[in-house]
């Protein structure tokens, strides 16, 4: 039966007074501030005034985030992570300042290849919409990338107006509704921290719940409430099929516009769900295994033996690299692997292995064709 595993970063086995310091405060240790609730944040917030028992353990609370990092769904087994914070939070206040994730963090930004030293702006959650009509149809953009992002520097009024073919009489108020910082040296304004260079993009691929049931108290708030009052609990299962689906349907596309813009696309996982698309996909992203990016990039990173211990944060560790082409290269008429493998079947079941699940069961109804 699966298990919550960790609650605002810690195991829920740990007892000691760090973790239930941390408990009391809703705090999420990666975000270093309040949990939000990452992956789950519509679905997990909890109405403390139904919730006495809760009420008394946040007092100062009137809705409470289910803070729920992991889930393992056997015993002695690796738990799958459900929430995207605890791969990896680019979007702090103090950069590079921090307690944990220091092996996701440095190996992402290493792969992203900008020069040692070089400064790098950050913005979560950044959405992009744009359209244009291309042979009397219009074609549009909108995707929400989780991270993007590019290098950072003093820019000149000038500078900007050549690198955008845009007027500073209208790029000024942009900049300055965005919160950047003007300044007029010797009659020319100056943006700092303006975003220059080459973008990429940092994606964050974690596991989908099942949704649950509430007869059974296994869904997230009602799993989370119980584990959080050491009562026994149920959480609701993986629900793997889903990973799946919302990866395919941004994989190819945010990779493919990271190269048009020169940059990289990283999309970072857990080793479980490189397993999982391994086992259920026409990719084996074994065949990918590799020390520099590419086209496509998917950096995952394990638990390893550590989620045995059950105390104190847990550092993700193992990193591998799984890069290669978006689209496969036909040499001599022989198809070389490429991740739009991904949307391929892992293997193809014989037409009798159908036949045996039909004759189960007699058709409802009787057509004629046409």
């Amino acid at each position: 039966m699966p298990k919550i595993f960790e609650i605002f970063g810690y195991p829920i086995n740990d007892r000691s007074e760090e973790a239930e310091l941390n408990r009391r405060q809703a705090r999420c240790p990666f975000m270093e501030r309040d949990c939000d609730g990452g992956g789950n944040r519509y679905l997990s917030q909890i109405d403390l005034s139904h919730h006495p028992e809760l009420q008394i353990m946040f007092p100062n609370r009137s809705k409470l985030a289910a803070g729920v990092c992991s889930i393992q769904v056997k015993a002695n087994i690796a738990p799958w992570i459900v929430c995207p914070r605890r791969l990896l939070v680019l979007g702090r206040e103090r950069a590079g300042e921090r307690t944990c994730q220091k092996n996701s963090e440095l190996e992402t930004l290493r792969l992203l290849g900008y020069p040692s030293g070089t400064r790098l702006g950050v913005w979560p959650e950044l959405t992009l919409k744009y359209s244009r009509v291309v042979n009397e149809v219009k074609m549009s953009f909108h995707y929400t990338f989780d991270y993007l992002i590019m290098p950072i520097s003093s820019q000149s009024q000038s500078q900007i107006e050549e690198s955008t073919h845009q007027k500073w009489s209208k790029l000024q108020p942009i900049f300055q509704n965005g919160g950047y910082t003007l300044a007029n040296r010797g009659g020319e304004y100056y943006v700092e921290d303006c975003p220059t260079g080459v973008p990429s993009i940092i994606e964050i691929m974690t596991s989908s719940t099942s949704g649950g049931n509430k007869n059974t108290r296994t869904t997230i708030p009602m799993a989370f409430e119980d584990a959080l009052r050491d009562q026994p609990h149920a959480a609701p299962s993986i629900n793997y099929r889903q990973v799946w689906a919302r990866m395919v349907s941004q994989l190819i596309v945010k990779s493919e516009i990271a190269l048009n813009w020169g940059g990289t696309s990283i999309w970072l996982v857990q080793d479980l769900l490189v397993d999982y698309i391994c086992s259920s996909t026409g990719l084996n992203l074994r065949n990918f295994f590799s020390e520099n990016t590419n086209e496509v990039n998917l950096l995952s990173f394990s638990y390893g033996t550590s989620f045995e211990r059950s105390r104190g944060l847990i550092e993700l560790d193992h990193p591998q690299l799984f890069s290669g082409p978006i689209a496969a290269n036909l040499v001599d008429s022989d198809r070389e692997p490429s991740f739009q493998d991904i949307i391929r079947a892992p293997i193809c079941p014989p037409l009798p292995s159908l036949l045996a699940v039909v004759a189960r069961r007699k058709p409802i109804n009787q057509v004629i064709a046409p």
